[in-house]
């Protein structure tokens, strides 16, 4: 989602977002031995780009534990800085592993591939500190959505129809993306059926992955409405990341006009009636929500 707002506002390219793709579905992953963000003071953790949900959140995370962020330079335990190094996903379980980096902060299915090899352990889940974080979202140009209605209602009546799905055969859905099945992820079944199932309230509450077990949400989740509520949240904290490159745009950015220009929700209302309604996602038939965010 950050990924969209940068392009559009940053390059001032014609793109659209009209739906969500997944809610959640992100943590941040360390070695086992670790067992508290303040630990890692002196340490680089991995990100996956500077404009992603997964940057924003750690940064929280970070400050909350009375530690800095830094994007240049060594970390340093005396001064509690943090370096963030930007990394493609699948590089982090083995950069871990092999204690490049300290931590790493992303989607799953990487955070279950460090768990079903013993690589390291879920520090925190995202949708524990964000509640239905939006993560991948999809994009249009702008012509597209303008002058090709019927074509991009069509593009997110599928995705609807997937994330129903999704939602209703977890195990089936896992089977089918792993090597086991089509193929389309290259994680192996036991990574992305833990990454679709496994979010064990008493295993992960003891351990402090979930904080907030109260909040009755799911490991990773899917529906497509893209709240308002959340772009506006969002752009107030990208405000507060530290990011690499001009973030000045972000300056004189306004929430509520950044929703409007960004979002096109159309067609996401029209997917989730075709799709059964609200009901089939599990969220108010008002597409509607205030944000619950607790570090």
């Amino acid at each position: 989602m950050p990924m969209a707002i940068w392009p559009r506002f940053s390059q001032n390219f014609p793109l659209r977002l009209v739906a969500w793709n997944h809610n959640g579905g992100s943590a941040l992953t360390v070695r086992q031995d670790v067992n508290a963000v303040g630990e890692r003071a002196g340490t680089t953790v991995a990100i996956p780009f500077w404009y992603s949900i997964h940057n924003v959140v750690l940064q929280m995370l970070l400050r909350d534990a009375g530690l800095t962020p830094v994007t240049t330079g060594d970390a340093s335990a005396d001064e509690k800085t943090v370096k963030l190094l930007v990394t493609a996903p699948p590089d982090m379980p083995p950069a871990l592993a092999n204690n490049s980096i300290q931590g790493y902060i992303v989607a799953d299915p990487f955070n279950a591939v460090a768990e079903v090899n013993n690589i390291g352990k879920v520090l925190r889940f995202v949708p524990d500190v964000w509640l239905d974080h939006a993560c991948c979202v999809v994009i249009m140009h702008e012509d597209d959505v303008l002058e090709r209605p019927n074509y991009a209602q069509a593009v997110v009546n599928s995705v609807a129809k997937a994330q129903v799905f999704a939602r209703e055969n977890r195990q089936e859905a896992a089977r089918i993306l792993s090597t086991e099945g089509e193929g389309y992820l290259p994680q192996p079944l036991p990574a992305i059926e833990r990454a679709l199932t496994h979010y064990d309230l008493a295993e992960y509450t003891a351990s402090g992955a979930i904080r907030h077990p109260d909040w009755d949400t799911q490991r990773i989740d899917f529906q497509p409405f893209p709240y308002q509520s959340y772009t506006e949240d969002l752009v107030r904290r990208l405000k507060e990341t530290i990011v690499e490159g001009d973030a000045a745009f972000l300056e004189t950015l306004d929430p509520t006009v950044a929703h409007e220009q960004l979002i096109h929700d159309v067609f996401a209302r029209a997917a989730i009636e075709v799709a059964g309604g609200a009901a089939k996602f599990d969220i108010d038939a008002s597409l509607t929500r205030d944000e619950r965010i607790d570090v």
